[in-house]
C-alpha cells in the first residue's frame, strides 16, 4: 500500500493513515471491578497537581507576581490540604513536577511520610507533545529519579503536565514499568491502555476537565478570560459527579491544584464534598496507585 504524502489534507488520507493515528493510544478492556475493596460500592481517589512555581517557569517567565501565586501553593495551600486530609484520615495522590520537588523537598518528604502517594508530573510542567522523543524520554526518567531521590519512594504512576500526551509518552511509561497513567479521557472508569492495537497491561485512571478545579477558577489578567465560578456551583458539579459514580458503582477521581483549591473560600468546597461523600455507605478512599493495583488484580 502506498503511503500518503505528509502534505495531504485529512480528507485525502488513505484509510491506513487515520487508522494508525487512532490506534496509537486507545482504550482497551474495562478494568472496573465488580466490587471495590472490602465490598465498597464506590472508589474515591483525590489528587492534587502541585504545579506551584512551574506554572510560571514552564513558559520561561520570571514574573515575581506570577511566581508568588505558585508559591502560595506550597506556603499556604499544602498545609491546609494536609490538615484537612488528616482530619478525615484520607490518603491522596500528589503529582509533582521534579522542579517543584527540588524547590520544596521537605513538602514531598512530609507527604510521603504521612502515607500520601507522590506521582510523576513532568520536569518543569513542560508540554510533552512539543518535545523531541529522546528529550521527553530523558526528562520523564529524570523526573522519576528526582522524586525517588527526595522521597525515598519510586513513583509508579504518571499524570502528564496539562494532560499533554505525545505519540511516545505511552512507550516511555511502559519502558519505565509504570503501573498506571492518569492523563486520558476515554471513559469514566479505569481501563487498560492499548498501543498500536495491542494491550499493554498498563492501567488508565481517566481524568476529565469537569472534575478539575482549574477550569472553574482560573483567570488571565491580560485577557478577557474571567471564568470565576462561585465555589458553591463547583461543589454542586463535583457532588453530581460523585452521585453518578456512586449510582453506577464506579470510580470518582478528582483533580485539584493546591494554589487554586487551597484558598479560604475554595478549601471549603473540598471539605464539604468530603463530608457529603462520607455521608454515604460503602465508600473506599484510596490513592491512585491503590486503585490501579486493585483494578489490575480484580477486574
Amino acid at each position: 500500500m502506498t503511503s500518503n504524502p505528509p502534505d495531504q489534507e485529512p480528507w485525502q488520507w488513505e484509510d491506513a493513515r487515520w487508522q494508525a493515528i487512532v490506534d496509537k493510544v486507545r482504550a482497551g478492556r474495562s478494568l472496573k471491578p465488580k466490587t471495590w475493596k472490602n465490598g465498597a460500592r464506590v472508589a474515591v481517589s483525590l489528587s492534587f497537581d502541585s504545579d506551584h512555581e512551574t506554572s510560571t517557569l514552564r513558559w520561561g517567565q520570571s514574573s515575581p507576581g506570577k511566581l508568588s501565586q505558585g508559591e502560595y501553593g506550597s506556603r499556604v495551600a499544602i498545609p491546609r490540604i494536609r490538615k484537612l486530609l488528616d482530619t478525615f484520615d484520607i490518603k491522596a495522590t500528589f503529582f509533582v513536577p521534579a522542579v517543584v520537588a527540588k524547590l520544596h523537598p521537605d513538602e514531598q518528604r512530609g507527604l510521603a511520610d504521612e502515607g500520601h502517594e507522590i506521582g510523576i508530573h513532568g520536569w518543569i510542567h513542560e508540554l510533552n507533545s512539543q518535545l523531541p522523543p529522546k528529550d521527553e524520554r530523558e526528562m520523564q526518567m529524570r523526573s522519576a529519579d528526582a522524586l525517588e531521590s527526595i522521597t525515598g519512594v519510586r513513583p509508579v504512576g504518571i499524570r502528564t503536565p496539562s494532560w499533554d500526551f505525545s505519540q511516545t509518552t505511552l512507550a516511555i511509561s511502559r519502558e519505565m514499568g509504570l503501573l498506571y497513567d492518569s492523563s486520558l479521557m476515554a471513559d469514566d472508569e479505569p481501563y487498560e491502555l492499548m498501543e498500536d492495537g495491542e494491550p499493554t497491561g498498563m492501567v488508565e485512571l481517566p481524568v476529565e476537565w469537569i472534575r478539575d478545579d482549574a477550569v472553574y477558577f482560573n483567570m488571565d489578567r491580560f485577557s478577557a478570560l474571567r471564568p470565576y465560578t462561585p465555589p458553591s456551583s463547583v461543589l454542586e458539579v463535583f457532588m453530581a459527579e460523585f452521585d453518578g459514580a456512586y449510582e453506577e458503582g464506579g470510580l470518582f477521581l478528582l483533580t485539584m491544584h493546591p494554589h487554586i483549591i487551597g484558598h479560604r473560600s475554595r478549601i471549603k468546597v473540598l471539605e464539604e464534598l468530603i463530608r457529603y461523600i462520607r455521608s454515604h455507605t460503602g465508600v473506599w478512599f484510596a490513592t491512585h496507585a491503590e486503585v490501579a493495583q486493585y483494578c489490575k488484580d480484580n477486574a
